[in-house]
């Protein structure tokens, strides 16, 4: 298999993973710190599909972060074969959850116009947005892995 950018145990791999982490703690976190969260299914499920993808995240950073320093790849056809699945599958999570959160916060915010509380809808924006960059940098994560099991 060949060692291009992205890939497991390079540095640009780590970055991705490390910044898919920090993506969704900020959107759990901004989240999570509203009072009316609970009350919008959508909000919930995003929560949990971040959740998600920061364990995956977090645990794929780490295995990049040995391979990184030991400098070795991590390029086995089965080992890429469950990156694949489990970036896919984190991704279209992802995906699911930003938009359906995105679709209740438009209609919160604009269509029903009973945004009242101010900070808190600043926030459910912030959380969206931010799970929207962490899907970014899922889905590239996803298409390299592709890429590399495609090329080997």
């Amino acid at each position: 298999m060949k060692d291009f950018p992205g890939t497991p145990g390079t540095l640009t791999g780590l970055v991705l993973r490390i910044s898919q982490c920090i993506f969704a703690v900020g959107s759990i976190a901004s989240m999570a710190t509203t009072n009316n969260f609970f009350n919008f299914t959508a909000f919930c499920y995003l929560i949990a599909s971040m959740g998600l993808q920061f364990i995956w995240s977090f645990v794929l950073a780490v295995l990049d972060t040995y391979a990184f320093v030991r400098k070795k790849a991590l390029h086995n056809p089965v080992l890429v074969s469950l990156f694949v699945v489990g970036d896919w599958v984190t991704a279209t999570l992802s995906l699911a959850a930003a938009s359906a959160s995105a679709g209740i916060t438009v209609l919160y915010l604009n269509d029903l116009k009973s945004c009242n509380l101010g900070v808190e809808c600043q926030k459910y924006q912030m959380s969206v947005a931010l799970a929207y960059l962490s899907w970014v940098t899922i889905a590239i994560s996803s298409l390299i892995m592709l890429w590399l099991l495609a090329a080997g």
